[in-house]
C-alpha cells in the first residue's frame, strides 16, 4: 500500500512520520518526500480504522496530511521534486536549473510540461516557475544567514548566471537587496512547506 502525505519537504520530515508509523505498529517498506510505502501486514493493520484515524491525528498535529485525490498527489509530488532539486541537488547540476526543472518534470510525470503547468497553476494560484524562483530565494536566504558564502559563491553554487541576477530576482521577491537582507536583525525565512 502506497501512502501520500503533504508537507514532507525534508529528511527530519521523513523520520518523523517514520516514527508516527512505527508507534502505531506500523513499519513502513521505504520513505520518500511524500509517500510512505507499506508492506501487506502494515496495510492490513491501517485498514483498522482507530489505528487510521490515530495516525491522522497525529500527523495532522505535526502539520502533515493525506492526500487522497490524483491531481493534489501530483501537485505535491512537482513540489518534492523542486525543493529536492534546490535544497539538495542544486550542487551536482551543470546546467541551467530551469531547463533541468522542465526536463525533470517531463521524465518524471510523462506528460507536457505545459499540461503540468496548466495544472499547479490551477491547484496553487501560483506557476511551477514562481514556486522555483520561492524555493531557491529561500534556499539564498539559508546561505545568507549562515553567513559563509560569499554572494558570488551563492549565485555560483545556485546556477545563477550572475550575482547582478540573483540580486535583482531577490529584490523582486523580497523587496529587499540581499545586502539588506544579510543587515536585518530578524530576517526572516519561510518554512519551506508554506511556500
Amino acid at each position: 500500500m502506497k501512502l501520500y502525505i503533504k508537507n514532507m519537504v525534508c529528511s527530519r520530515c521523513k523520520m518523523v512520520v517514520k516514527s508516527e508509523f512505527e508507534k502505531l505498529g506500523l513499519y513502513p517498506v521505504s520513505i520518500t518526500l511524500g509517500e510512505v510505502q507499506l508492506d501487506k501486514n502494515s496495510s492490513e493493520i491501517l485498514n483498522n480504522k482507530l489505528v487510521e484515524n490515530q495516525l491522522i491525528t497525529n500527523l495532522q498535529l505535526l502539520g502533515f496530511q493525506f492526500i487522497e485525490d490524483k491531481k493534489s498527489r501530483l501537485i505535491e509530488k512537482i513540489k518534492n521534486l523542486i525543493t529536492d532539486l534546490v535544497h539538495a541537488k542544486n550542487n551536482e547540476i551543470n546546467i541551467n536549473l530551469s531547463k533541468y526543472l522542465i526536463q525533470q518534470l517531463t521524465a518524471d510525470f510523462s506528460q507536457d510540461y505545459n499540461a503540468l503547468s496548466n495544472l499547479f497553476s490551477e491547484i496553487e494560484n501560483i506557476t511551477i516557475q514562481h514556486y522555483f524562483i520561492s524555493q531557491k530565494i529561500e534556499k539564498v536566504k539559508e546561505l545568507i544567514t549562515y553567513n559563509e558564502l560569499t554572494l558570488s559563491e551563492i549565485a555560483f553554487q545556485l546556477n545563477y548566471s550572475s550575482v547582478a541576477y540573483l540580486s535583482n530576482q531577490f529584490k523582486k521577491i523580497t523587496g529587499f537587496t540581499p545586502t539588506q537582507f544579510k543587515q536585518m536583525k530578524n530576517n526572516t525565512r519561510i518554512q519551506l512547506e508554506d511556500l
